[in-house]
């Protein structure tokens, strides 16, 4: 009988280069590790107080509300726009790009950054970066682990080592074989 996946919260930021490489890790992991990896959008300008990415974090707070199975693709998508390609995350019209890149249609995208100013989402993305910080968060990527009814912050893409001891899992470095396989 296999056992009831484990849930990880990974709070991140698309200007965080080091919560890209998180990012990668964990969604290789989800199959391998047994894992329910839950994505939280979170600004990083209300932790480290300076950020250029509020909008973008809107929009995939949005997103996440409204069609969280768009969610991976879309942070991907912002991240390879920002630190692949050099390109503008924070305008509108480039978050409709990326969004549209990822996958949607450039309605949903639409209807989705009109969305941005909202109370429901500026609250969710608030709400999701305060709660961020209560698990101790300095800076992101933040993966919080819990299990077996305690909760476990660990900060930094670098910590995926430690993670696998916790999960009791084997750590098989940034891409694991069944991975690397398909690329």
């Amino acid at each position: 009988m296999t056992p009831a996946p484990r849930t990880l919260e990974l709070f991140y930021d698309v200007l965080s280069p080091y919560s890209w490489l998180g990012f990668e890790v964990l969604c290789r992991y989800k199959k391998l590790w047994n894992i329910n990896l839950q994505l939280r959008p979170s600004l990083i300008a209300a932790i480290m107080k300076d950020s250029g990415s509020l909008s973008a974090m809107r929009f995939l707070t949005a997103v996440n509300l409204e069609h969280p199975k768009m969610l991976e693709k879309v942070s991907r998508e912002l991240w390879m726009r920002v630190w692949s390609r050099d390109e503008d995350i924070s305008e509108p019209k480039s978050i409709l790009a990326a969004a549209e890149k990822a996958g949607m249609s450039t309605e949903q995208a639409q209807g989705l950054l009109e969305k941005i100013s909202t109370p429901e989402v500026k609250n969710e993305l608030r709400d999701t970066t305060n709660t961020a910080c209560k698990y101790g968060a300095f800076g992101l990527p933040v993966t919080v682990a819990h299990l077996d009814g305690q909760t476990h912050m660990l900060f930094g893409s670098d910590r995926m080592e430690l993670l696998a001891h916790l999960l009791g899992e084997k750590w098989m470095g940034p891409v694991p074989p069944a991975i690397n396989a398909k690329i």
